[in-house]
């Protein structure tokens, strides 16, 4: 039947598809032209078109964001190691000065028992 319809015997006559075999849906050949030449217009974005658009735009800021925290958590990691060495640095020095003290209260302790 669609080929009779195609061929131009009857042009008005609705196409038969699938299901519609069964007359459940006829679509008429002047639709079934229209809704392919709207298919094929690539100048008219469709809702899928828009939203796949949308969700490319939200995907490139996302792997965006993904590489801005990366980069600053990097750089957290690297400010974090330096001030742990410098906290280690900081208190060897402190032990250095402790016993430094603790050394001079001691010989100020001696030098007061022999005086």
């Amino acid at each position: 039947m669609v080929g009779r319809a195609m061929a131009g015997r009857n042009r008005r006559r609705p196409l038969r598809c699938g299901a519609a075999d069964r007359g459940f849906l006829r679509i008429a050949p002047v639709a079934v032209h229209l809704y392919s030449l709207r298919m094929a217009d690539e100048h008219a974005p469709t809702t899928l078109d828009v939203e796949l658009k949308r969700l490319e735009k939200r995907l490139e800021e996302l792997v965006a964001t993904v590489h801005r925290l990366k980069d600053e958590n990097r750089a957290l990691r690297q400010r974090q190691d330096s001030l742990v060495a410098e906290k280690t640095s900081i208190m060897n020095r402190n032990e250095q000065v402790r016993a430094r003290v603790e050394a001079m209260i001691g010989r100020l302790r001696a030098m007061e028992r022999s005086a």
